[in-house]
């Protein structure tokens, strides 16, 4: 009994692990700005993935958690083993960066065709001065 039991379980598991179908893989599913300077970045920046699955994949749609990121997805389909790109682009708001970018896809390796994507950072102001401003200068001692 012990035995059928294990047999039917690592069958299952198979069974699983060999979809047939569109598969989304990203290369990273979270990007980090880091610390970039307002005016000097224009806040795009790219995800990539790849159709590891058997099928065209078909990118449904791409949305920000927000209005400040706005993301561009292909329409065409990808075909299996192919590139395909999302291309993300902040506001560049001074602060903190923690947006998320949901896709809908047709994968059938992702819970409902859905991959949730980060991007996170922080956009800063460099303070310029004026070159009318004098200097302080401390006397040497």
């Amino acid at each position: 009994m012990k035995n059928l039991l294990v047999f039917l379980t690592v069958c299952v598991g198979m069974i699983s692990f060999a979809q047939t179908g569109p598969k989304i893989e990203f290369k990273e599913e979270t990007i980090n700005y880091g610390e970039v300077e307002k005016g000097k970045d224009d806040g795009i920046r790219i995800f990539e993935f790849t159709n590891s699955g058997d099928e065209p994949l078909l990118v449904k749609n791409a949305k920000s958690s927000c209005g400040c990121t706005v993301p561009e997805w292909p329409k065409e389909p990808i075909a299996p083993g192919e590139k395909g790109f999302l291309k993300v682009q902040y506001n560049m708001n001074p602060g903190p960066i923690s947006k998320t970018i949901t896709i809908e896809s047709n994968a059938v390796n992702k819970p409902s065709g859905m991959v949730t994507l980060r991007i996170k950072g922080t956009v800063i102001v460099k303070e310029e001065v004026s070159p009318l401003i004098k200097k302080k200068t401390v006397p040497n001692i």
